[in-house]
């Protein structure tokens, strides 16, 4: 278990490493063993807002430090650790597990994001991790006009011993989430995963589509969705805020996924979606194996997001 962790924590560095080697050099090079004057504050917050932590979380990060070290001597490591405190009390809160309340049979989970998110791989980890626990799980491949999706959970679908179900191309999804429902309450399913099509923030037609899913499986099940989870990809950066905004009007989103922490991804959005958002954040993906989708945890991502080792 403790290879495991320490194995996934040099996963998570590695996906970090884009946004670490910026801000940890930035902060680096601004910090000289030098008296902490207003022109450096200046300094660190432009780097900090070009990191992609947001303005709003900048300025926070900076007046904390401010209050803390303004007119002394300052090393960088100490501008790190104040750093990592701050972020990793902003994401405390969002860092929540998704739990599956046995109390509604099947339970049911809308997954919902922009094509190239990571849906579906995303779906299948889960699906996979579920599973494993026992649980039953059937899989809606509700993105009927991309083949490809529909493939990739076909395959996740074989490779675990899940259903999924399956329309025509080009089919009714809201129809098939029903009849999907219905189908996984006879067989007794504990979970019922349904992907959802890419929904482009200036197509105002797919997100009425996409509350129509969600008007649907409610007539199956009223308190359906239990979860509506929006899979971001953290490569995208600040558009993602955009993301979250258009879908969180739209769909009432329960939780997050982030995804493609691969190296070129822009953790800093991370802290800046949860500053703005409050969001529950369920788990983080570096990679496309199972093992690669992990809980979130906020003092391990706010420590290698600024390049201090993590506490294990």
């Amino acid at each position: 278990m403790a290879e495991e962790k320490k194995g996934w924590f040099k996963r998570l560095k590695e996906g970090l490493s884009k946004s670490t080697t910026k801000i940890s050099t930035g902060i680096t090079t601004l910090i000289t063993h030098r008296k902490l004057d207003q022109a450096t504050l200046d300094d660190l917050e432009e780097l900090l807002i070009s990191s992609d932590l947001g303005v709003e979380t900048s300025a926070q990060l900076i007046q904390t430090l401010s209050k803390k070290k303004f007119g002394q001597d300052v090393t960088d490591e100490e501008i790190k650790t104040i750093f990592a405190e701050q972020i990793a009390g902003i994401l405390e809160p969002a860092a929540q597990a998704l739990s599956i309340n046995p109390e509604h049979n099947p339970y049911i989970i809308l997954v919902v994001g922009v094509n190239g998110s990571g849906k579906t791989t995303t779906i299948g980890k889960f699906a996979k991790a579920w599973m494993d626990q026992g649980k039953k799980v059937s899989i809606v491949a509700g993105d009927t006009f991309r083949a490809a999706a529909v493939e990739q959970l076909q395959i996740w679908g074989d490779r675990i011993g899940a259903p999924v179900i399956t329309t025509k191309q080009g089919g009714d999804a809201a129809g098939l989430a029903f009849s999907a429902i219905e189908e996984a309450k006879e067989r007794g399913d504990d979970v019922v995963i349904i992907d959802t099509a890419g929904r482009l923030q200036n197509k105002a037609a797919l997100m009425q589509e996409l509350k129509k899913i969600q008007r649907v499986i409610a007539k199956v099940d009223p308190s359906a969705p239990h979860s509506t989870l929006l899979v971001l990809d953290a490569t995208t950066g600040q558009n993602a805020l955009n993301q979250v905004e258009i879908f969180q009007r739209e769909t009432q989103i329960s939780g997050l996924i982030i995804t493609k922490l691969d190296g070129t991804a822009k953790g800093g959005v991370v802290v800046a979606i949860a500053q703005k958002y409050a969001l529950p954040l369920h788990a983080i993906g570096v990679g496309e194996s199972v093992e690669d989708l992990h809980q979130f945890s906020a003092q391990a991502f706010a420590r290698n997001l600024v390049g201090l080792e993590v506490k294990s």
